[in-house]
């Protein structure tokens, strides 16, 4: 979701910004950069250290949440990446699911404020598997409830721990540059879903063979 649905990281990064001076902690850049991709409970322990308990984590986790869905409230619509609605719309037919290391309030969030939640056969959170990317088994899952082989499966991804758990589940992945330049591994990458490379690709891989 964050930095393919939407454009999201800008405005990830000035939550934590702003969520961590609560604490006397100023996020530097590196911090930024380990964040990318993560599921809350492994940002907030790198982040302030292994010594909090799992209600603090999640705790701080969930308030720092709630601080990015304030910021960005009535804002979403001038988040999304382009040309994803007329993407998801082209290709309709095609079983889709989201799958996300995110917090369920800020998916369930984006989807009603953006009203793609028709679009995904299966929606999954970061709270619904027990290991988050990169391990695979988020898109595993994805695959196994929407009734695909995983080598039949095409994933979108923007960080480089997505891309490995594509990667690792079995799966063609396509890079969105919204977050990092260079993902290797993908199959191609492209800056967003308006792109003539991308539709020409994801048109040859739809046609039947013969």
């Amino acid at each position: 979701m964050d930095g393919v649905v939407i454009d999201s990281n800008p405005r990830h990064r000035l939550a934590w910004e702003e969520f961590n001076r609560r604490y006397g902690l100023e996020t530097t850049e590196a911090m930024h950069q380990r964040m990318y991709g993560k599921r809350n409970d492994q940002i907030v322990r790198d982040f302030f250290g292994e010594g909090l308990s799992g209600e603090e984590v999640e705790a701080r986790g969930a308030a720092k949440e709630a601080l990015y869905r304030e910021m960005i409230d009535g804002k979403v619509e001038t988040m999304l990446v382009p040309g994803l609605r007329d993407f998801l719309n082209r290709h309709r037919e095609v079983p889709k699911a989201l799958a996300t290391n995110a917090e369920p309030a800020n998916v369930d969030f984006l989807l009603g404020q953006l009203g793609l939640r028709p679009y995904f056969q299966v929606v999954l959170n970061g709270h619904q598997v027990s290991h988050p990317k990169p391990d695979p088994e988020i898109y595993l899952r994805a695959a196994e409830l929407l009734g695909v082989k995983p080598a039949a499966c095409i994933v979108f991804e923007d960080s480089h721990s997505g891309v490995a758990a594509g990667l690792a589940a079995g799966m063609q992945v396509i890079g969105l540059s919204t977050t990092h330049g260079y993902l290797p591994g993908t199959t191609l990458t492209v800056d967003n879903f308006s792109s003539g490379e991308l539709e020409a690709w994801v048109l040859a891989e739809l046609r039947p063979e013969g």
